[in-house]
């Protein structure tokens, strides 16, 4: 049972990681697929803490790195669509100020 749910968990983390390649155009998709890869992590993480009878203490560390994770990427995304009006990568140029 145990190998069932680690084929899932590798299977939804490799769509998180393929979704993240494949939207590379716009910031809020590859923000998305970063925090849907972070949720399997965690997911993971947790049952097998919970299976080898260890303590829950990381899964709470690892939840809290996760929200700021997601904080500094919302952040970044609202600058950038306050200074250039959308998400689109190729509209930017990194090289100008």
């Amino acid at each position: 049972m145990t190998t069932v749910f680690m084929l899932i968990f590798f299977f939804m983390f490799f769509c998180g990681v393929f979704s993240f390649v494949y939207s590379y155009k716009h910031l809020l998709n590859m923000l998305l697929s970063l925090e849907f890869m972070v949720l399997c992590l965690f997911i993971y993480l947790f049952f097998y803490l919970v299976f080898f009878n260890f303590e829950q203490y990381f899964s709470m560390f690892f939840l809290v790195f996760s929200v700021c994770e997601g904080v500094l990427g919302l952040s970044i995304l609202v600058s950038m669509i306050r200074s250039h009006g959308n998400d689109y990568f190729l509209n930017y140029s990194f090289l100008q100020c």
